[in-house]
């Protein structure tokens, strides 16, 4: 089963994987200009394939970085020319092509990814961030270009080298659609760093019921260790991640930073500032009482720097964003149908924008985290008045959903499966946005193109891999030698294939009638011709007409489990 993950969200997979979908282009490139720029990515991605996973071939980031940033420039040229592609035509072989050539590149910038934060381990400890000026950049203002000036480090630390590296491969991944791994890689690698930390100094995950059953020199022992620890957690430890997240990540994706300091230090700080509030749930003594306070006036000490490096969405422990995140369930969707969580959601984002002109008072003291423009841009970005602040919290929500819905189709054994579900799930946003009396004005009409655009490019791909063996078991040009062995291969394959997605629903019915429509076209007709011209060789034991074909096509996507078998969404929001 291929990955999955915000990926899918922005650009190019051929497997079902986030991120937001390729939209359509600004200017016009012409047929030879996307030949030379997938044949300059071909020639240089080639170059750096990997072979294997332990493939020990010498670095791209080394040295001054020319090679790399002939890299990252192709990369960025390469998926340039397949937005436009997409726009012309979403299955062309060239789009399958370049299709291939992103999937090497990520590859290799993943590996050179991890291979930066591995050996880069000490250097890139938190008091060596810390102290680092960060001046350079990766990519120009525009983002599409890697220049020489941005690869010499002359004269700077290690630190900032790893680290401008880091920014550019995060930049590059996130805006290809591969952020999913790119975050994973970072994660793991960070977090048992800061972890190892932490249990260095002492810290560790106590219950409340251990802590109450120690003794007291072993407890007293434990609070001195924490009050040694805790000055260097807030001060290098976790301020350093902070600064390494926000710069590794931090522009434009705001966000993807916030989420990956949670997700590196939310376990370590929970075990660090759980401690004095088990010890002063205690049952107090004179010697406990001393060692109490000198908790707390630790923690008020650093209040302020506390605040100031966990202020954000992404660690604040009760949200929407949170609780989408937290839904854990297991079990697919019956054929590939709507989610339970897109209708909860949707009904809760729809809600929200009913109320707009609150939501806009409670949003304006709220971080400013600005979505990727390559997903959504507010027309009122600029300003950043109140209607574009509620447009991008809206926008950001049903995102954090198309993540998770991205996760729930790995789920599926059958690829093309996940992929219906992917096109069931992102029609009933689309549909829901669209007849929102106030949420589709409040996220745009761009917002909504690209997305129905986004709903296009799962459905080919369904029918790519659902009907392939179908449609390739009918040749184009048949001999007469042929027709026995291509009728018998058409009505296995068809009866097959009619069979496997028996229980395969698209809900909505509009969207199952041009999907149908859409196989009969590339079905039916050379069907009907190939009928009609061998018919009489074959003898009169044809069992498939094209009648009978085009009649058991009708049938399809209907589903035979029954819509009241599907799971009903965990809360309906009334108007008070």
């Amino acid at each position: 089963m291929p990955k999955m993950g915000l990926k899918n969200l922005f650009f190019f997979k051929t497997s079902p994987s986030p991120l937001p979908p390729s939209f359509p282009p600004t200017r016009t490139f012409s047929d030879s200009l996307m030949d030379e720029n997938i044949e300059t990515a071909r020639a240089i991605i080639s170059k750096w394939e990997l072979i294997s996973p332990s493939d020990q071939t010498a670095p791209l980031f080394s040295n001054t970085r020319q090679e790399a940033k002939q890299y990252l420039n192709a990369v960025m040229s390469l998926q340039s020319t397949m937005q436009h592609l997409v726009a012309l035509d979403s299955s062309s072989d060239t789009l399958v092509q370049a299709h291939f050539l992103m999937q090497l590149a990520m590859k290799r910038l993943q590996t050179e990814f991890y291979r930066i934060l591995a050996q880069n381990r000490d250097n890139l400890h938190p008091e060596s961030v810390t102290s680092t000026d960060h001046r350079s950049s990766s990519v120009s203002d525009d983002g599409t270009n890697f220049s020489d000036d941005e690869f010499r480090f002359a004269g700077d630390s290690i630190s900032t080298v790893a680290m401008v590296d880091l920014k550019a491969i995060a930049e590059c991944m996130v805006s290809a659609g591969y952020s999913k791994e790119c975050i994973k890689t970072y994660i793991l690698t960070r977090k048992s760093m800061v972890d190892e930390a932490l249990y260095h100094f002492g810290v560790e995950r106590l219950s409340f019921s251990q802590v109450q059953k120690m003794d007291w020199k072993v407890l007293e022992s434990k609070i001195k260790s924490w009050l040694s620890a805790v000055k260097f957690a807030i001060r290098t430890l976790f301020h350093g991640e902070r600064t390494l997240c926000d710069y590794v990540f931090g522009s434009p994706e705001r966000k993807i930073a916030e989420s990956c300091f949670a997700a590196v230090c939310r376990e370590g700080a929970e075990s660090l500032f759980a401690f004095p509030e088990k010890v002063a749930k205690c049952k107090k003594t004179p010697e406990k009482m001393f060692r109490t306070l000198d908790l707390y006036e630790a923690i008020s000490d650093n209040r302020l720097q506390i605040e100031s490096i966990f202020s954000s969405e992404s660690t604040s422990s009760i949200n929407f964003e949170a609780a989408i995140q937290k839904e854990s369930s297991k079990i697919p969707v019956p054929g590939g149908g709507i989610h339970p969580l897109t209708r909860y959601v949707m009904n809760y984002i729809e809600f929200l924008a009913d109320y707009r002109d609150c939501v806009a008072e409670i949003v304006a003291d709220w971080p400013q985290n600005s979505l990727p423009e390559s997903y959504y841009c507010s027309p009122d970005r600029e300003g950043m008045n109140r209607s574009a602040e509620i447009a991008e919290r809206m926008a950001w929500l049903i995102l954090v959903l198309l993540c998770k819905l991205d996760g729930k189709a790995e789920l599926y054994k059958e690829v093309a499966l996940s992929y219906l579900f992917l096109a069931n799930n992102m029609q009933y946003v689309v549909v829901k946005v669209r007849n929102s009396k106030n949420l589709g004005f409040i996220v745009g009409e761009d917002w909504l193109t690209k997305h129905e655009l986004k709903v296009k490019e799962y459905v080919c791909k369904y029918e790519r891999v659902g009907w392939s063996k179908v449609f390739l078991s009918l040749p184009e040009n048949p001999t007469a030698e042929q027709a026995r062995a291509i009728y018998e291969c058409l009505d296995a394959e068809f009866h097959e294939t009619c069979k496997a997605q028996s229980s395969w629903i698209v809900p909505d019915p509009k969207l199952r009638e041009e999907m149908k429509d859409s196989i009969a076209s590339k079905l039916v007709p050379r069907y009907r011709e190939f009928f009609g011209k061998y018919r009489v060789g074959l003898g009169t034991d044809f069992g498939l007409t094209p009648d009978d074909l085009e009649h058991n096509l009708s049938d399809i996507l209907s589903g035979s489990v029954s819509s009241s078998h599907t799971p009903s969404p965990p809360h309906r929001f009334k108007r008070p």
